[in-house]
Order: C-alpha cells, then sequence, then structure tokens
C-alpha cells in the first residue's frame, strides 16, 4: 500500500463528494433489485455451492430458470484468463435479457490473474491492468449512476460472490440479507480515521456527522483504530490491514463493512485480514482487493456514495457497485439483495 495517489483534480474529487452529500437528506426511494432479476450460478463440483444455492434460491424465491449450473473442480484461489473467459460465455448464454445481476455462489475462485472475478465479470478481463497493478483502473460505467437496470441500460450485470466455506454461515448471512428490510430500526454508520495513515485516503469522503432522520441512521466520524462494543453498525469503513474487536460488535441485518487495504480481497490467503472475517463477524456484505491496488480512493467504495445509494433504497450489490469507480481488482461478496432501506411495494 503506497502514498495516497491523488488522480482526479481536488476540485473534481470533492465535485463528486459534495453532490452526493447534498442527497443524504433530501431523497426519495429508489427501485431496487428484484429476485426475478438475479440468477445464481452453482458450482456442482462443490458441496457447499449446491447446499448453499438451492437454500438462497428457495429464501430468495429466485426462479428456476435463473439457476446456472457449472463445473469448476478443485477449489482454486484463481483461474486463468482462458478458463474464466469459457466460464463467462457459459453462465451468460443461460442467463435471458431480464437479468440484471449474477450470485457466484462459492468461496474460490475469487481472481482472475490479477482482476477479481466480480470485476472480471461485469466489466470484462481487463489484461492490462496486471501489466502494473498499481497503475490507474478501468472506470465502470456504473459508478454513482442512477440506472436501476444495469444490464438494459448500460449492458453489464452486476456480479457478487456468496461465500460457502461454511454452509451454516452462509445460511445465517442469507437470513440476515432477507429480514434486512423487514423494518426500518435505529443505526449508525461508522467511519474510522486510522493511524494507518496511507490507508485513510478516503477518510474525506467520509459524511459529515449526523442523522438521517428519514432512516433513523445516524452517521459518526472517529479519529481511531478500531471500534468496540458497538451494538447499532449498520455501515463500518476503516483503513486497516487487520481489524479488531470484531467480536464486540453487533452488526444489523443488511450491514456492510470493508477495510482498504491491499489483499483483504484475497479470501483465503494468509498475509492482510481477509473481507470473509466482516461476514463472519455478522456483516451482509463487504468488499476488497485480490491484488495490490494501491491506495487509490477509486479502487475502493466511496463512502459517500455508497451510503447515499443504501439510504435511497438500493440493494447491497447495487449500492457496493455504484460506490467503486474503477472496480477491476475489487471483489464484492455477500448477500446482494439485502435491502434495509429498500421502497416498499
Amino acid at each position: 500500500m503506497t502514498s495516497i495517489r491523488r488522480c482526479l483534480p481536488i476540485l473534481l474529487l470533492l465535485a463528486v463528494a459534495g453532490a452526493a452529500r447534498a442527497q443524504l437528506n433530501s431523497f426519495t426511494s429508489a427501485p431496487n433489485l428484484q429476485p426475478a432479476q438475479l440468477a445464481i450460478v452453482i458450482n456442482d463440483a462443490e458441496p457447499n455451492s449446491v447446499k448453499v444455492g438451492e437454500y438462497y434460491r428457495k429464501r430468495r424465491n429466485i426462479p428456476a430458470a435463473n439457476v446456472v449450473h457449472v463445473n469448476i473442480p478443485g477449489k482454486p484461489h484463481e483461474i486463468s484468463a482462458e478458463r474464466f473467459e469459457a466460464l463467462k460465455e457459459e453462465i451468460d448464454s443461460r442467463l435471458g435479457p431480464n437479468v440484471q445481476a449474477v450470485l457466484m455462489v462459492w468461496t474460490a475462485p475469487y481472481k482472475v490473474a490479477c482482476n477479481s472475478i466480480t470485476g472480471a465479470y461485469t466489466l470484462g478481463f481487463d489484461a492490462s491492468q496486471c501489466v502494473k497493478t498499481c497503475a490507474s483502473g478501468r472506470s465502470s460505467p456504473y459508478f454513482n449512476a442512477k440506472s436501476s437496470q444495469p444490464y438494459t441500460d448500460l449492458k453489464l450485470r452486476l456480479s457478487m460472490l456468496l461465500p460457502t466455506e461454511s454452509v451454516a454461515e452462509a445460511k445465517a448471512l442469507i437470513d440476515r440479507g432477507a429480514s434486512s428490510g423487514f423494518r426500518i430500526v435505529p443505526a449508525t454508520a461508522y467511519y474510522l480515521v486510522t493511524s494507518e495513515k496511507a490507508r485513510n485516503s478516503r477518510a474525506g469522503f467520509f459524511p459529515p456527522p449526523g442523522r438521517i432522520e428519514a432512516r433513523k441512521l445516524s452517521t459518526k466520524t472517529m479519529q481511531a483504530d478500531v471500534l468496540e462494543g458497538a451494538q447499532d453498525v449498520m455501515i463500518y469503513e476503516t483503513g486497516m490491514a487487520q481489524v479488531t474487536k470484531l467480536d464486540t460488535l453487533h452488526f444489523l441485518p443488511g450491514a456492510l463493512a470493508d477495510h482498504l487495504t491491499s489483499l483483504g480481497g484475497d479470501l483465503l490467503g494468509e498475509g492482510q485480514m481477509s473481507s470473509l472475517r466482516w461476514l463472519e463477524a455478522g456483516a451482509t456484505a463487504s468488499y476488497g482487493s485480490v491484488s495490490e491496488p494501491c491506495n487509490y480512493w477509486q479502487k475502493f467504495p466511496n463512502p459517500t456514495v455508497l451510503l447515499k445509494h443504501y439510504v435511497q433504497g438500493n440493494s447491497a450489490i447495487e449500492a457496493y457497485w455504484k460506490s467503486v469507480a474503477w472496480p477491476t481488482q475489487g471483489l464484492f461478496i455477500g448477500e446482494p439483495l439485502a435491502a434495509p432501506y429498500r421502497k416498499r411495494r
């Protein structure tokens, strides 16, 4: 993780943050992704994928026509670009035009060379990023977009990974997502400015402290390396290689949490903290990089943009994807349909 990169003129950077912040207390609920618009991909070579995929299909009433079965033996962490292209073609050939997003039900593979599997699936594999992973990334047309139908409007399908290391934990994660839209409860979005200065590159985008009354949601910025004991967590964003005290927190259904560090998306790696730890602690969705991205804020969730779209009623997969400007190396994980602030129909 290198020193802070300033890749956009500062006035443009502030304009993006300012425009999003201005909408936080003045918004109308947006339509969110529906089960009929989501496809799930099950790896028949992995028993846990089969069990969790079937549970998810029933729990979320996913149409049978939206279920795709593939075979990826051996549970590799990474697959080649050639193997990925064949996999993507196999998946896409079975999807109708109504499908706006795809959920891959497995933990691994999660990498395609230096690309995340979700970045490669949604935007297409980018070999140029692998020449120098610390170079700037390819811009996502979905960043901070108003679209509620990304495939219809932009010809890209959002994607997310639902980890399956533990069937029991995966089911609990699914249940958290499914229960998240039941009712609005008092909650807090926590943003930490830490002592790891290089990992604070998005701190300028932290929403101002305050309260969004219509959502019973408070926003709180802290100068601290750790959040301890909070029992009302809806969002937790920080910059640390390792995040401690997660066992002292209570994440509400639909909670989003991520840490800006180099390899959070290396789910089964042994270096920095894996983004899986957020889900195990009770979060419903998370994000992390699978290869060294350096600390461009554009390669990580923009806190204000993420918050804006989530409180407007977008689902977790929509809000997270809209918050990342350069998502090629970033892995989106969790329960995609979670929407605690969804528009009631």
